[in-house]
C-alpha cells in the first residue's frame, strides 16, 4: 500500500479523518497522501437567477486550492518526513469521480471523515462517505467524529454465506491483512437460523478456501 486518497471539505470531521489516514500510512508504510477536494456550483433554487452570473468558476478553483495548501500546512508537524502530502482540486462529484482519481492517482486506500453529531448510524444515512463506499473500487476507511487512531491489529469480516465468490473482494482484505498484519474475524449474524440454506454449509467452506492461509477466526 502506497498512496492513501483522503477526500475533504476542510470540516473538523476531515481534519481528523486526514489526522487518521497519516497515522494509517505510518502502519501500512505507505509513502504518499493525496488531500482531493471536489468542488461544485452552488444549486440555484431561485427560477429568476441565471446560474451564469452566479458563481465563478475560477474562483471556486482558486479557493478549493488555497484551503487545500492550508489544510496541508495545518497536517505537516504531524506528518513523518518519508510520506509526502499532494493536493488535488478538481470540478465534479465526489462519489460519480472517485474511481477516475483513484486510477490516475494510483490510490491504493481511502480514508475520509463523517460528519454529524448524532448516532453514527443516523449520520452514516444520506452521507457522501457511504456514497463514495459504494462506488468505490478500493476500500474505504470511514472514520467517525472524534474517532482517533489505534493500531489495526483485528479485522472483521462480516459475512452472510450467499454467493461468497462473487461478493468477497478477496484481494483487498488480503492486502490489508498483509499490510498490517490483522488478526481476521469472520461474523455471521442469523437470528434463528432464518437465512440459512441447504447452500450455507458449502458458501461458508468457499469463504474458508478463498482465504486460505489467512486462518481466519469464526463466529455465528
Amino acid at each position: 500500500m502506497k498512496t492513501i486518497l483522503v477526500p475533504t471539505d476542510f470540516s473538523e470531521a476531515a481534519r481528523n479523518a486526514a489526522l487518521y489516514a497519516i497515522s494509517f500510512a505510518k502502519q501500512v508504510q505507505a509513502k504518499r497522501i493525496i488531500l482531493y477536494n471536489a468542488f461544485q456550483s452552488p444549486v440555484v433554487t431561485d427560477p429568476n437567477m441565471a446560474l451564469v452570473d452566479v458563481v465563478d468558476i475560477k474562483e471556486l478553483q482558486k479557493s478549493s486550492e488555497e484551503n487545500l495548501q492550508r489544510f496541508k500546512m495545518i497536517l505537516k508537524p504531524f506528518c513523518s518526513p518519508d510520506i509526502t502530502i499532494d493536493t488535488i482540486s478538481e470540478y465534479g462529484m465526489l462519489a460519480v469521480d472517485i474511481n477516475d482519481v483513484c486510477q490516475a492517482q494510483h490510490a491504493d486506500a481511502i480514508v475520509m471523515g463523517v460528519t454529524g453529531t448524532g448516532k453514527l448510524s443516523e449520520t452514516l444515512i444520506g452521507s457522501f462517505a457511504i456514497d463514495v463506499a459504494r462506488h468505490a473500487k478500493i476500500p474505504v476507511i470511514i472514520v467517525p467524529p472524534g474517532a482517533g487512531f489505534t493500531e489495526i491489529n483485528e479485522i472483521m469480516l462480516a459475512c452472510d454465506f450467499s454467493k461468497v465468490v462473487e461478493s468477497t473482494p478477496v484481494g483487498p482484505i488480503k492486502r490489508i491483512l498483509d499490510e498490517t498484519g490483522a488478526r481476521l474475524f469472520v461474523v455471521h449474524v442469523d437470528h434463528n437460523k432464518k437465512h440459512y440454506t441447504e447452500e450455507t454449509p458449502f458458501e461458508s467452506l468457499m469463504l474458508d478456501t478463498l482465504l486460505q492461509g489467512y486462518k481466519p477466526e469464526y463466529h455465528f
